[in-house]
């Protein structure tokens, strides 16, 4: 019986895509989204590494033609088409938190989706449109789990999403002060959750 083909490698981001734009250090003006799927088992997550990859916004010097990461990456769930009769969780790292236009769309989507759960991991808080701490609290009352990335999630996306050039154990760089930038974000965004001001 002949082997079929071997099956397609997932792409994974560049080393330096991925600290250029999760750093706390640097601001650019693109948003990286990584994600994967899990399934509910008899009690336990399953991960399902066919739903696994990245993706980014589409930037355009036309207003009209850029869109953010959280629809794009909306849109490539509805081609999923996971069973509504299953249990899904979600875990998206995402370079910025989500702006209140795209937290109003995830707030859709999940009152649409009741059998997904939604875990947003961000590298850093999106606050250049006024009206992004009601979007936030809104995704969180809607059943999200929103925190910002520590060291945890910032060296498991490392691993998992990052293409290392054949050296698998390379160790994830954390750059000066993440422990301590992370930590003053998680303080801010639980103050922004909790209606607090900062």
């Amino acid at each position: 019986m002949a082997a079929g083909p071997a099956p397609e490698a997932r792409p994974l981001m560049d080393e330096q895509t991925f600290l250029d734009n999760f750093s706390h250090l640097n601001y650019l003006h693109e948003t990286y989204l990584c994600y994967e799927v899990e399934s509910m088992n008899d009690d336990l997550w399953i991960p399902m590494d066919e739903y696994k990859g990245f993706l980014r916004n589409k930037s355009s010097y036309r207003r009209w033609e850029r869109r953010h990461a959280e629809p794009i990456f909306l849109e490539r769930m509805a081609s999923w088409n996971l069973d509504t009769e299953l249990r899904y969780r979600i875990t998206v790292f995402i370079s910025w938190s989500p702006c209140p236009d795209c937290a109003d769309e995830l707030v859709k989507f999940l009152r649409e989706n009741r059998h997904v759960n939604l875990r947003i991991f961000a590298a850093r808080i999106y606050d250049w449109y006024q009206g992004y701490e009601a979007g936030l609290r809104e995704l969180n009352a809607a059943g999200a789990e929103v925190a910002m990335m520590t060291l945890h999630e910032f060296e498991y996306c490392w691993k998992n999403f990052v293409d290392h050039q054949q050296d698998e154990d390379k160790p994830f760089p954390p750059w000066d002060n993440l422990v301590v930038r992370s930590e003053e974000l998680s303080q801010r965004l639980e103050g922004i959750l909790q209606n607090r001001e900062e």
